[in-house]
């Protein structure tokens, strides 16, 4: 039963990603705003549903490893392994709205966020603050995002918003499939998790962070090709801040207890969504473009990441030396190539 549920869940992510990213995309011609916007926002919400709905669930059910684990590593695994694939799959043009306001607005709410739980627990008022902001955000970007596209549609416009009904009927029928398909894998991997004796933080931060990230990986792979790379990347970014701002804040709200925090993720999970956010800017910024490579490098990070995850929960004798070779070697060469880079990027446009 759990093996039908893990393969009837992943068939539903990969038609409701199809369903959405077309009726995604023909919704913001009918409308006359960017798709950047509609990835930012009705993309983004609906493929976090999924999070939203465990983390808050979890929280009601005292388990806050699970619904803190579950942010903060569909974060990781948002940028490591979703951006990845999908400039893997075609290189990313990436908006310079997105490289200056969005990803900035992103590094500030992952350090807010930070700061909020340095005290052990996200409690009632600071998830009030979030959802607050994240209310903010949202009036922000439609305000900011609510022009019409730069190139002239004439025709097509008109003709999308006489079919805007069927455009919104494909964007709910696909947030639909995304849900359920999300709901019936995550169930069968966490059950198999948990007979394999894994903590309820490491199945957060791992199985459900990946299993609820589905809908956004399924969306953004299916964007990429289709060549709707704003909704692609806008997905991402839009996902991130939603989980921070309205997960994590309904989540601590709806606590009488708010979210405990472990001292495990306090000391390594959190500076690692906090850095991975950080390391958006500068492949954003060279080129305004994701290159293949810089996929690859995505989704090497994201492998050391959950490797070290599966050998601490484990207790295995190599993790702290896995631990170190990671912060003494490979960090530091990639933080020189992305300062190459960035430099070759600017020597280039002062030339």
């Amino acid at each position: 039963m759990t093996a039908l549920l893990l393969v009837a869940g992943l068939g539903l992510l990969v038609c409701g990603a199809e369903a959405l990213v077309r009726g995604a995309a023909r919704l913001a011609t009918a409308l006359g705003v960017s798709p950047l916007l509609v990835g930012l926002t009705v993309v983004a919400w609906g493929t976090s549903a999924p999070e939203l709905v465990v983390s808050t669930l979890a929280a009601l059910q005292g388990q806050p490893d699970i619904a803190l684990g579950n942010v903060v590593g569909s974060n990781v695994f948002n940028v490591l392994f979703i951006l990845g694939a999908a400039a893997i799959v075609s290189p990313l043009v990436v908006a310079r709205q997105l490289v200056w306001i969005e990803v900035p607005i992103l590094v500030g709410v992952s350090l807010v966020t930070w700061a909020l739980a340095a005290d052990a627990r996200i409690g009632r008022g600071e998830g009030i603050l979030l959802l607050v902001l994240g209310l903010a955000y949202t009036v922000f970007a439609m305000r900011y995002g609510a022009v019409p596209p730069s190139t002239d549609l004439g025709e097509e416009v008109d003709t999308a918003k006489h079919k805007l009904a069927s455009h919104v009927a494909f964007v709910v029928v696909g947030l639909g499939c995304l849900v359920v398909g999300a709901r019936w894998f995550v169930h069968g991997a966490v059950e198999i998790a948990r007979w394999l004796g894994v903590s309820e933080l490491v199945i957060g931060l791992t199985i459900v962070a990946g299993g609820t990230s589905l809908p956004e990986l399924a969306t953004s792979v299916v964007a990429a090709v289709k060549g709707e790379r704003d909704i692609s990347v806008g997905n991402v970014v839009g996902s991130n801040l939603f989980n921070l701002l309205f997960v994590l804040g309904a989540a601590a709200t709806i606590s009488s207890r708010g979210i405990e925090v472990a001292a495990a993720a306090l000391t390594f999970d959190f500076p690692v969504m906090v850095a991975v956010a950080v390391a958006c800017f500068p492949i954003f910024f060279t080129g305004h473009r994701i290159a293949r490579w810089e996929g690859w490098l995505f989704l090497g990070y994201g492998a050391a990441y959950w490797t070290y995850l599966l050998l601490a929960s484990g207790d295995h004798d190599t993790a702290p030396l896995f631990s170190r070779v990671m912060l003494a070697f490979v960090m530091p060469l990639t933080i020189v190539t992305l300062a190459v880079s960035v430099a070759r990027q600017l020597r280039g446009k002062h030339n």
